[in-house]
């Protein structure tokens, strides 16, 4: 009777166990409901910021004023520029009924391109056809509009509570370049071609570059060299702006595996300098006799979450370059303490309006926490392993000991020289002895 009792139990367990089983085969069969099936794939561009960055940066990839595009769509914060939307997408209509387009050309438009915009969202967009294509319009018609106004192609209303309300501007050019917060550049290029009005000359990369100039403050010759410049939508546009003037990757990498550099403080006593280079790319770093040039960079709120999206795109981005990780993992490195940032100052390299050269310090070691790059692979490796090079050179480090301890102030440089007096009148005073004596 026990052993049939046991039996029994033994069937139950195993009963048990192939329910479990069962239900961990469905579970893998089924797709992840998280995820589109484009993730992974070249074409998907738009990603939510992993949320290990979320910790260390706070809210730096979701918009603040605006929603461009589904991430953040209905979020109450977000609705006042809503209505702003729908007032910029009556004007456009108005302007283009003159070239004979209806709302329903714009919505066709778009809706051709459905499917291929939903593939550059790393997360199934859960929206219907309709709802999806009317938030394409919306948000697209509205950043050309405004691109428009401000480029001066079209004139701004008298009354328009973006040029009364000056806070808006820097909150919307913030807005327009979080990695949560765009919509794919091919939707905008093509809602451009179609509004675009006779007479009307320049590109949608021209006045995009104009509207994001109002916080770079590029020299014009520079922007006029971007005229037929694209992305995958507003974020990477932008960061290949500033590609352009990189020299390519060397085609012979170090022989020996590159380094990590050390601390600006600790390269200073080894008799590196650092110097402002004149390329027009922040990203166009040298390394030349002992001196590393950095085209200057001037950071502020803007370009704090300029390179911060950037950094959280590329590392979402599996075949995007990496180019502003290098770059931001090379300030981490140079920067320990606020007394490398004021160095930097000095040396005309970071023009500082985020804050204090202690906040700012902060933000650079914030840039570089957390992400992944082939230090042998990047566009530096060649400038980390001259550097090393240099550094770890014997000569050079005794000789820079000895500038910095004789004549880094004019009082050690005063009593060097003194005792260099003392000794060629010594040295002088034992010749004349000798020759009087012989």
């Amino acid at each position: 009777m026990a052993s049939n009792s046991e039996e029994h139990v033994v069937t139950m367990n195993w009963q048990v166990n192939k329910d479990r089983i069962e239900l961990m085969q469905r579970k893998i069969s089924e797709p992840p409901r998280l995820l589109s099936k484009s993730a992974g794939r070249s074409g998907c561009c738009i990603f939510r910021a992993p949320q290990s960055f979320v910790d260390v940066n706070g809210r730096s990839y979701q918009p603040r004023i605006v929603s461009i595009g589904p991430y953040h769509r209905g979020k109450p914060h977000l609705e006042m520029i809503q209505e702003h939307k729908w007032r910029f997408l009556g004007t456009l209509l108005q302007r283009t009924e003159k070239i004979g387009l209806t709302l329903e050309d714009y919505f066709q438009t778009v809706q051709t391109l459905e499917m291929e915009a939903r593939e550059c969202y790393s997360e199934a967009i859960n929206l219907e056809s309709d709802e999806f294509v009317e938030i394409l319009v919306l948000d697209g018609c509205f950043i050309i509009e405004l691109f428009r106004k401000i480029g001066r192609v079209v004139p701004f209303e008298e009354d328009d509570p973006f040029i009364s309300m000056s806070w808006i501007f820097p909150f919307l050019l913030r807005d327009f370049i979080r990695l949560e917060n765009q919509i794919p550049f091919f939707i905008l290029q093509r809602l451009f071609e179609l509004t675009k009005m006779s007479g009307e000359q320049a590109s949608l990369s021209r006045i995009a570059l104009f509207f994001f100039n109002h916080a770079l403050q590029r020299p014009e010759e520079i922007l006029d060299k971007y005229e037929n410049l694209a992305g995958k939508h507003l974020l990477d546009f932008l960061r290949s702006s500033f590609m352009t003037f990189i020299p390519p990757v060397t085609e012979n990498p170090p022989k020996s595996p590159s380094h990590v550099i050390h601390s600006i403080s600790k390269l200073r006593r080894a008799g590196i300098k650092l110097r402002p280079g004149q390329e027009d790319s922040f990203l166009a770093i040298k390394f030349r006799r002992g001196v590393i040039w950095m085209p200057a960079i001037t950071v502020d709120d803007f370009m704090a979450a300029f390179l911060l999206n950037c950094v959280a795109y590329e590392q979402c981005h599996g075949e995007c370059s990496k180019h502003m990780t290098t770059y931001a993992t090379l300030l981490d490195y140079l920067v320990n303490t606020y007394k490398d940032v004021e160095y930097l100052s000095d040396c005309n390299i970071v023009e500082n309006y985020f804050g204090t050269d202690s906040e700012l310090a902060t933000l650079i070691n914030k840039l570089g926490k957390d992400v992944m790059f082939d230090i042998d692979e990047c566009y530096l490796a060649q400038v980390f392993d001259e550097v090393n090079q240099y550094y770890n050179n014997n000569w050079h480090v005794t000789w820079a000991g000895f500038k910095y301890t004789y004549f880094n102030s004019p009082w050690s440089f005063i009593s060097a020289m003194a005792a260099f007096v003392l000794l060629v009148l010594s040295i002088v005073q034992t010749i004349y002895t000798i020759l009087a004596y012989y």
